[in-house]
């Protein structure tokens, strides 16, 4: 449909470091050390790199736009409390006291936080 039959496919099993094709059953073993296994795990690798990296910025995009909502919490405490709290979920249990321990928060804007997460999670609300 897309034209990409003509693209060959193959994976690189991470542990044995054997090459998979499609619709064959044995894999294509390459010597170890060669400078063609060298390649092919450099891609491989850099295309995991690239991935996760990926999925990284996409999740802390989507709390950084969940705390644009929360009144005086501006790109200052916005990059604190990424920092400190890597998912939505954590930030969604943290406690108040914590949120007053981060740099650059006073204990009314660590209330915005905490007031926030608790209204949505009264209201059933799904947030992120």
């Amino acid at each position: 449909e897309f034209g990409y039959e003509a693209i060959p496919v193959v994976g690189l099993a991470k542990e044995n470091e054997w090459l998979y094709r499609p619709g064959r059953a044995e894999p294509l073993i390459i010597p170890a050390g060669s400078n063609a296994l060298r390649l092919l795990q450099r891609v491989r690798d850099e295309a995991h790199r690239f991935a996760v990296s990926f999925h990284r910025k996409r999740r802390a995009a989507g709390l950084k736009s969940v705390l644009e909502e929360i009144a005086g919490i501006g790109p200052v405490r916005r990059r604190a409390l990424l920092k400190t709290y890597s998912s939505l979920g954590a930030l969604r249990e943290a406690k108040l006291e914590e949120l007053c321990r981060i740099p650059g928060m006073n204990r009314r804007a660590a209330e915005a936080v905490y007031n926030y997460f608790q209204k949505q999670e009264l209201q059933g609300e799904e947030i992120g």
